[in-house]
């Protein structure tokens, strides 16, 4: 797979497309409009990549997850130390188009993407949730089902069964990651959805499960530290945003 012609910059190894949340919804509404996966000129389903500082570290390990960011068919930079790291590395400026603002753009913009959704993830009732609360502010979107987190790896084939029967455009995959891209990826050729993203804790945000940062900090892309202060057990966790930075600085020396 490939960006589609977009402009893809390297950061530490993994291809980020310099693309703003209009051009990452417009893309998605692009890669939804291709013919029915079950189609033989369409193998796999397409998929879309939201990847932060911690994602692209583990990636730094972990050869098969980089495979998968680097396959994907839209890879944007959710966080701000993807921003930052892309200007260390003589990038620039690239766009931010974190995931939920990138579903939140589908929805809310829903005659200019008229598409249909399936919920996958969370825990047991989130994904229900979610999509009464969507039904509600977001007339005109368009859920064709859902499903929680829950599930073994026995039940995926009726799992599947059902997101294909659905019919949706999109299915929004919340599991975390990287278990989200991995399950995406291992299963694109059985998802008949034209494109899947992994949106990771969106669905409990928009079930009113979990807190969105406020405008401030979100502004600032201080997510992380909202996260931090709302969530104080993800300190070790958080750690990884620093690091990261420091091996960006580390991966420039190296590529001189």
């Amino acid at each position: 797979m490939s960006s589609g012609g977009r402009d893809r910059v390297d950061i530490t190894g993994v291809g980020i497309d310099r693309v703003d949340l209009d051009g990452a919804a417009r893309a998605v509404a692009e890669l939804a409009a291709r013919a029915p996966v079950s189609e033989p000129a369409v193998p796999a389903a397409a998929y879309v990549c939201t990847p932060n500082a911690e994602i692209l570290m583990e990636a730094q390990k972990d050869v098969l997850l980089k495979r998968i960011l680097n396959e994907a068919d839209l890879v944007v930079a959710d966080g701000a130390g993807v921003v930052l790291a892309a200007r260390l590395l003589g990038h620039g400026r690239i766009p931010r188009a974190p995931g939920f603002d990138l579903v939140r753009t589908l929805f809310s913009d829903a005659g200019a993407y008229p598409l249909s959704f399936y919920f996958l993830g969370g825990r047991p009732g989130v994904a229900e949730a979610a999509a009464l609360r969507i039904a509600e502010n977001y007339p005109g979107v368009r859920v064709m089902g859902w499903h929680d987190g829950f599930f073994s790896e026995d039940d995926e084939p009726t799992l599947i069964e059902g997101i294909n029967e659905s019919g949706a455009d999109v299915l929004l995959v919340a599991l975390g990651a990287p278990k989200q891209e991995k399950w995406i990826y291992r299963n694109r050729e059985k998802l008949r959805a034209p494109v899947c993203i992994g949106v990771g804790g969106t669905l409990d945000i928009f079930a009113g499960t979990a807190t969105l940062a406020p405008p401030s900090f979100r502004a600032r892309g201080l997510e992380w530290l909202y996260r931090l202060y709302r969530e104080p057990w993800r300190a070790r966790r958080m750690l990884r945003l620093p690091q990261y930075v420091l091996f960006t600085l580390y991966w420039r020396f190296l590529r001189r």
